[in-house]
């Protein structure tokens, strides 16, 4: 067997193409391996639309990357016909190693994708050797064609959350089926608010999807949300977060910490003594929880309103729920009364909650909520850190999808 047989086999070539020819190019760096390959003579090509088999109408000679050889980079050459279709006409057709229109071999795509899922486009395109911007063309292309294969006929129970796709207040807003266990991104869209629900059931429609089928929807309590949640999809229950609550009293909490501190010197470490999870605390930042609590500060008893949330989520049935929210909320009322305006951000936060009861206690009535999706946010987030933000929300969509959304193969072409 010679070289060029090796080669042919290497690249999966059948009849008529074949590597004829290979030249190692020595004067660039790094140095090149050229693999020119040819179709058989008189060979015919079937017509990319319907098979038809035909003659070639024309040649033209076209380029593709192809994964590295050993040290070296490796592109193929070739010559491609254009077959006259009795049906379609003349068209260019497809060869078998690359897809219509990319200036890649399938291989070198199916590598590139796979650096991409573990690290930032821009470090993946320095150690392949092109450009970031052509390797986004490509990660686009096969995200969007997995996409549009997706198949949303069963999902009931949506849940939505925005999360930050750069500075400067732009979002996404993403949206998950509450029922799958793996890969449970749906759709992302740019912003965040009523839009973004129409945006959503149309391609939830547009895949198979029914609005009126959906049962349930979980998300925070945000007006243009909830009001748009009533609008699209009427039948549904919904749901706020947990975490969602959770979320509204410690900003809370910071906001009494940062009013305090302008009368009074609080201890070192205090704002991250009330912030983070007890059992997550520092040494420094315990001394400084203990110092708070027993020093009469106003933050130690926004921190302890807080911290009843645990017992008031840790309720087992609906009714003992409804009750220690009740007993939750009339708690805090009066220690705000008692301690003085300094509390009034917690007064806000359980006007809040007074608002939403119904809906924060369906959580007690309900099988799904979001903390799949504070995890995910956490993933996205750890993924724009790592690649110092992205160009656009497009990009950073692009990528949500490619961890996290049910794609299935995505070199499957049909």
């Amino acid at each position: 067997m010679g070289t060029p047989d090796i080669f042919t086999l290497g690249l999966g070539l059948t009849p008529p193409w074949r590597v004829t020819t290979q030249h190692l190019d020595q004067e660039r760096h790094p140095n090149e391996l050229w693999l020119e390959v040819v179709a058989a003579p008189g060979a015919s090509f079937p017509c990319p639309t319907c098979g038809h088999p035909a003659k070639p109408h024309d040649w033209k000679e076209a380029t593709w990357q192809h994964l590295n050889f050993f040290q070296h980079h490796c592109f193929i050459k070739a010559r491609v016909p254009r077959v006259r279709c009795p049906e379609h006409g003349v068209l260019r057709v497809r060869v078998p190693w690359a897809r219509a229109d990319s200036g890649f071999t399938v291989l070198f795509e199916q590598a590139a994708i796979t650096l991409v899922r573990e690290m930032p486009v821009a470090a993946a395109a320095r150690i392949i050797g092109v450009t970031d911007k052509r390797l986004w063309r490509v990660i686009a292309f096969y995200v969007g064609r997995a996409l549009d294969r997706l198949d949303l006929s069963t999902v009931a129970a949506v849940g939505l959350d925005e999360t930050a796709a750069k500075r400067h207040h732009h979002y996404v807003t993403v949206f998950i089926d509450l029922d799958r266990k793996d890969k449970p991104v749906l759709f992302v869209t740019p912003g965040k608010g009523k839009d973004t629900l129409a945006r959503f059931k149309h391609f939830l429609e547009r895949h198979g999807g029914d609005a009126g089928r959906v049962v349930e929807v979980v998300c925070d309590m945000s007006k243009a949300f909830l009001a748009a949640v009533a609008e699209t999809f009427g039948k549904a229950a919904v749901t706020v977060d947990w975490f969602h609550v959770v979320q509204l009293f410690t900003k809370a909490v910071d906001q009494v910490r940062r009013s305090e501190a302008k009368f009074r010197t609080l201890p070192k470490g205090a704002r991250w003594a009330t912030l983070k999870r007890h059992e997550t605390l520092t040494e420094g930042q315990a001394r400084a929880l203990a110092e708070l609590q027993t020093g009469g500060f106003a933050t130690a008893e926004a921190w302890r309103a807080k911290e009843m949330l645990r017992w008031v989520r840790n309720a087992d049935t609906p009714q003992a729920a409804r009750w220690r929210l009740t007993h939750f909320v009339h708690h805090v009322d009066e220690r705000i009364d008692a301690v003085g305006a300094v509390l009034e951000p917690l007064r806000t936060a359980i006007d809040t909650v007074v608002t939403h009861a119904e809906r924060i206690l369906e959580r007690w009535r309900s099988d799904h909520s979001n903390p799949r999706l504070e995890g995910l946010n956490g993933l996205f987030q750890a993924a724009r850190a790592r690649a110092r933000g992205y160009r656009n929300t497009t990009t950073f969509a692009t990528v949500i999808y490619l961890i996290a959304a049910p794609l299935g193969d995505l070199f499957t072409s049909t």
